[in-house]
């Protein structure tokens, strides 16, 4: 019997442009993702098994081994920093990470930074020599600016739409995200065929501009 191989699969927005790109590698992702509540959900014709977990939790899944292979924004992988084999850029789910502000925000003086992303915020200001307070937030960081709470923001971006709605522009691009194939480090040694065999069909409907992570 084929070993099983565990898929710690993101909620959300990521999981359904994922989902649909398995199908579209002929791996057959049934209807019950979008409709069920169980955590866990086999799939013994494919011997694969998919945990169903928040975005932010699957490199952890993975690192720990309770996933041998993850789904996974480039937002969370460059937070998290965690030690897992990035495999694939999927292509999918494409956004951005930004500093945002109000369009007439002037330099200040250590200036407070509000974001989900404290690690990714930290090294980005500390790479461009500029010493800023972060403060971490969970939710609805486009407030922060509009009550004083904070300076500028870091957050993702897809559209611009939301932070356009609140009256903020986008002042700098940090970098790129789309969402990328993980695999735990020892999974990738002891299960490397199957792995591999799903890196290979996958790869043949990326869309083109993801591929092969070097």
């Amino acid at each position: 019997m084929q070993d099983i191989l565990r898929v710690a699969m993101p909620k959300g927005r990521i999981y359904k442009q994922a989902s649909k790109l398995f199908r579209e590698a002929g791996l057959v992702v049934t209807g019950e993702f979008d409709d069920s509540r169980k955590l866990i959900i086999p799939v013994p014709e494919l011997s694969m098994e998919f945990i169903m977990a928040k975005p932010v939790d699957v490199p952890t899944y993975v690192e720990y081994g309770a996933a041998d292979i993850g789904i996974v924004g480039k937002d969370v992988l460059m937070e998290e920093n965690r030690n897992v084999y990035e495999l694939l850029d999927l292509g999918i789910a494409r956004c951005r990470m930004s500093v945002i502000g109000l369009p007439d925000w002037q330099p200040v003086l250590n200036p407070r930074v509000a974001t989900k992303y404290p690690n990714v915020a930290s090294q980005y200001f500390r790479e461009k020599g500029q010493q800023v307070e972060v403060i971490k937030m969970n939710g609805s960081i486009e407030l922060a600016p509009l009550i004083g709470l904070a300076d500028r923001i870091v957050d993702m971006v897809e559209t611009g739409s939301t932070i356009r709605e609140n009256g903020l522009t986008e002042m700098e691009k940090i970098f790129d995200i789309t969402s990328r194939l993980i695999a735990n480090r020892v999974s990738y040694r002891m299960k490397n065929e199957r792995i591999q065999e799903l890196c290979d069909v996958l790869q043949k409907v990326i869309p083109a501009e993801g591929g092969v992570k070097q």
